[in-house]
């Protein structure tokens, strides 16, 4: 089981799903959701953009796919693979533009390996992510309610 500084507990609109963060793996891209998480920035935010066998993405605050925290983070691409429960950062043409969107693997995607920044793995819940409502966006977006750090208090 990850230390609870390392485990992230996102209450979604579909049920709980928890993530053991890799700080060995990606160490800036986990600070940075810690840091977002911590602030409530994640709280109330939609998936919207799920698409079926491939991925739920969500982290932007406006719900558009367009908006972010307005702080990009320096790429931190690593070996571990995208499959069934990887977390990995969404990002934009530049390798260094991930901000605060973020996607659970539904399925394999090796196509992306090394190419984004796998910062987690969904550890409880997995069948959570898989109720998450398809679309981009879905018609009626699921959200996470609550995002924190299991080490905090409740």
């Amino acid at each position: 089981m990850a230390k609870p500084e390392d485990t992230l507990i996102i209450e979604t609109s579909k049920g709980r799903v928890t993530v053991e963060m890799r700080p060995d793996l990606a160490p800036g891209h986990v600070a940075r959701i810690k840091e977002l998480a911590r602030k409530g920035f994640y709280d109330g935010v939609v998936f919207h953009r799920v698409i079926e066998g491939f991925m739920a993405q969500t982290g932007d605050p406006t719900g558009s796919g367009m908006g972010g925290s307005g702080q990009k983070l320096k790429a931190e691409f690593n070996t571990e693979p995208h499959t069934r429960g990887a977390v990995s950062m969404a990002r934009a043409q530049s390798p260094d533009s991930a901000d605060s969107q973020f996607f659970i693997c539904f399925d394999d995607a090796s196509f992306l390996n090394r190419q984004y920044t796998v910062w987690g793995r969904v550890i409880e819940g997995m069948e959570n992510v898989d109720k998450i409502n398809r679309g981009e966006p879905p018609a009626n977006p699921d959200k996470m309610l609550t995002v924190r750090v299991a080490a905090d208090p409740a």
